[in-house]
């Protein structure tokens, strides 16, 4: 008999199947302490969980806590759905295992996907945020997001009725969680009732990455009379919460936002389209992947939110920066006195001049070359022109689409682009998306914060063009992790088959000669948690809100958590218990433990002021922003 390919393939099948379940069945069948007794046995002892320890010390639940997921962790499930949907009535579509990602890939991106013209549910579907707890305590099974904090919680007495997950839909625009589910007043309701069946005690509101923002619009909107607001008046924080630590918070945005909306990518997903040409791009079992993903998060309202805030006064022109020049030296932590004069260069080995404020420059060339030698033309009156690609292509139609060729090359014509200018870029090239966007949110900074204009809920979860509630004994933190190349400014080139597929794309060939370069696989990178740049983190609490300042006018004390990461040291440790990554923080051990020192009635002062280790006192002072 002769031996086939075929038969090769399913032989090899065969044996890894085989292999991962003999793996699997190993691993279930270990003791459970298996995993710590060989980590101590090459790391040395484990340190007690952050809850073990603090009930050693004598730490009780004290303040109600509330969990302000961010966007992705939250789990969504099904309500109502088109036929190909049937038999997944309230299944999860997002969080958990994804199975029908697998499944029934085009049904799954038709359900998740919200109404272009709306933001809101398409007919015929309702996806609805899963609720309590189990929401977001994992993403998958296995990869934590909140369930290490709530079990470390648990440890010193807290149990549900004394912890709340805010649970929402994280897709829509901020105000629209209320028109549509009224989440906004379940907030309101959930922080009153715990509150007042706690003796009183107020709570502490613990916001992860887009929750930050959630959470800032929820202050303003609590505050504000009805309709558009909750009503609850002008001290309603004052009366009900002690503290707001907020987790890896992209106060002012994040670049990487910029390119998924731009060109539906990030460093990792140029990096793969890199390694396999085409892959992503063609047509593979009728599934264009990064069309459909352009097409169904511009539908996603909530991702505007995250465009970067301040414009060239905040991220930098296009001659400089904040940040100013690539360091990757070893950071050294300080203390509160060398945070307060300023004096913190610590700047060692090779340094080079960036130029950050160009997030996106098409070639390496015009990212690095003076301004003086950069021919830009203006792409805002180009004329667009239709393009024949959904008929010759027979692809998912996006909006670039309808830009035609002449738009397409416009816009790589300008050559390089600002935070000023992205907004301009965004309007050019999405402007059903921007029509929405704009109406929930806005991008700029308040010259008169007393104006009447910023009673609108667009701007209120902006925090340069609103107010902090007037609650003096509120405590307001930024906690974030340091240490790790976090994506800041990209290069782009015009995509081959322009007119059919997403005309853009990230260069992955703009490299950087040097070692610890910050230009990599064309993203220039600086300090910061993988996603949020130290600069955003970091700001508001560093500078803009510090003090009595016009957005902090009852001077709220403000303080910045830094925490610098630290990668397993072994396979065994999981995701680490020292990380500094974006989600990964969550387990962090240093960061809970402060969390639960102020739950149990702790201050910012008690668990040790301001903890730095990157340069963002220094960084905030290079920016002139009028306080």
């Amino acid at each position: 008999m002769k031996w086939s390919c075929v038969d090769t393939c399913c032989w090899l099948i065969g044996c890894i199947c085989v292999t991962w379940w003999l793996l699997l069945f190993l691993y279930n069948a270990m003791p459970a302490s298996f995993n710590q007794y060989v980590t101590e046995a090459i790391t040395g002892p484990v340190p007690d969980p952050p809850g073990v320890k603090l009930r050693k010390e004598g730490l009780r639940a004290r303040h109600p806590v509330v969990f302000v997921p961010g966007i992705v962790t939250g789990g969504l499930e099904l309500w109502e759905g088109k036929q190909c949907a049937d038999g997944l009535f309230r299944k999860r579509l997002w969080g958990g295992t994804f199975g029908e990602v697998y499944k029934r890939p085009l049904c799954w991106v038709e359900h998740m996907s919200l109404d272009n013209e709306t933001g809101l549910d398409p007919s015929g579907i309702r996806v609805r945020p899963v609720s309590g707890l189990v929401a977001a305590d994992y993403f998958a099974p296995g990869y934590f997001v909140w369930a290490v904090l709530i079990a470390n919680l648990a440890r010193i007495g807290y149990e549900e009725k004394t912890m709340y997950m805010a649970s929402y839909d994280w897709r829509i625009s901020y105000q629209n969680t209320e028109v549509r589910d009224q989440t906004l007043s379940r907030i309101k309701s959930h922080i009153e009732l715990m509150v007042a069946t706690n003796g009183g005690n107020k709570a502490v509101i613990i916001p992860h990455s887009m929750g930050v923002l959630y959470f800032l619009h929820f202050m303003k909107w609590v505050e504000a009379p009805a309709p558009m607001g909750g009503g609850g008046g002008p001290d309603w924080c004052s009366k009900h919460i002690k503290a707001v630590m907020n987790i890896g918070g992209p106060f002012l945005g994040v670049p990487k936002a910029v390119a998924g909306l731009f060109s539906s990518e990030a460093k990792d997903i140029a990096v793969a389209r890199a390694i396999a040409p085409g892959f992503l791009d063609n047509d593979l079992f009728r599934l264009q992947t990064l069309q459909h993903a352009m097409k169904m998060t511009r539908t996603w309202d909530s991702t505007m939110s995250m465009v970067p805030k301040g414009g060239d006064t905040i991220w930098g022109g296009v001659d400089w920066s904040p940040e100013e020049i690539c360091s990757p030296s070893s950071r050294k932590q300080r203390n509160n006195d060398t945070q307060a004069n300023g004096d913190q260069s610590h700047q060692t080995g090779n340094t080079k001049r960036v130029n950050y404020g160009r997030i996106i420059s098409f070639g390496k060339d015009v990212a690095e070359a003076p301004s003086s030698e950069i021919e830009m033309i203006d792409f805002r009156d180009a004329v667009k022109g239709n393009s024949v690609a959904n008929t010759t292509c027979k692809d998912v139609w996006t909006e670039y689409h309808d830009m035609g060729i002449g738009g397409i090359k416009a816009v790589a014509e300008y050559k390089t682009y600002t935070a000023g200018s992205i907004i301009d870029l965004l309007q050019f090239v999405a402007p059903k998306m921007m029509a929405r966007g704009s109406a929930h949110f806005s991008y700029g900074i308040a010259d008169n914060l007393d104006d009447p204009k910023y009673q609108h809920y667009k701007y209120w979860s902006n925090p340069l063009e609103t107010k902090l509630p007037n609650a003096p004994d509120m405590e307001i933190f930024s906690m974030y992790g340091v240490g790790i190349p976090t994506e800041r400014a990209y290069v782009y080139k015009l995509s081959p088959s322009a007119e059919c597929y997403i005309p853009f794309q990230i260069d992955t060939s703009a490299d950087d000669t040097e070692e610890d370069s910050c230009l990599n696989d064309g993203v220039y990178s600086v300090d910061g948690d993988e996603t949020v740049p130290v600069l955003s983190a970091g700001f508001m609490c560093a500078k803009a809100w510090r003090g009595k300042t016009r957005f902090n006018p009852s001077g709220s004390r403000t303080y910045i958590r830094e925490y610098d990461h630290s990668p397993p040291s072994n396979l065994l440790e999981g995701r680490g218990t020292q990380s500094g990554a974006h989600v990964d923080i969550m387990g962090n051990f240093a960061l809970i433990e402060d969390i639960i020192r102020v739950a149990a009635g702790g201050s910012g002062e008690d668990i040790g002021g301001d903890q730095v280790y990157s340069d963002i006192f220094k960084w905030s002072e290079n920016i002139n922003l009028q306080l």
